[in-house]
């Protein structure tokens, strides 16, 4: 097995640091895949920036979070799916949300299922949806701007939810309990 190197701010290659310096004031430490994808400063300015264009698009913050633990859990990110699920429980998300996401089951929301279903349709069809699905989406209350910005989101987080699973980032502690492993 390959071994990547978890990098600290001094290790790093310089068009990484500023990013890991960055990140530790807002996480309060570098998290291991930001340290860990700074051996390609090119890389991990990619998601950064585009995790900073998909945090400013139309959908919620909710919205936001159900998609990427949807999508994070069908290509089985053990990082991203702990990370994130323990950024819903700080936002005091309800419990049988985080737990249906986790377990890849319906959501008892309509209109954040719909984000579910959709960022499925979305990823099993690679950018094709069927028409039932596409006018499920819309009946939902999203809009042909919100079906893009999924496609957004896709392209963000297959950067962070393959360079993870490519170096084996593992669970920062602060994320520990929310660990998840992939039922196949």
């Amino acid at each position: 097995m390959t071994t990547f190197t978890r990098h600290d701010v001094s290790s790093a290659p310089e068009g990484a640091r500023p990013i890991m310096e960055n990140t530790a004031k807002g996480f309060g430490f570098v998290p291991a895949p930001v340290a860990l994808m700074a051996e390609s400063p090119e890389l991990l300015e990619g998601f950064m920036n585009g995790n900073a264009l998909f945090n400013k698009t139309t959908l919620s913050p909710l919205e936001r979070e159900v998609f990427i633990l949807t999508m994070a859990t069908t290509v089985e990110c053990h990082y991203c799916v702990a990370m994130h699920s323990a950024m819903l429980k700080r936002t005091n998300a309800d419990e049988a949300l985080i737990e249906a996401l986790r377990a890849r089951k319906p959501l008892e929301d309509e209109k954040l299922e719909a984000m579910r279903v959709f960022t499925l349709a979305v990823m099993e069809g690679h950018g094709h949806v069927a028409d039932e699905k596409m006018k499920a989406f819309f009946d939902a209350g999203y809009t042909r701007r919100n079906a893009l910005e999924v496609v957004l989101g896709l392209g963000v987080y297959t950067i962070s939810t393959y360079a993870n699973r490519m170096t084996d980032a593992p669970v920062d502690e602060p994320f520990k309990a929310f660990e998840w492993h992939a039922e196949h």
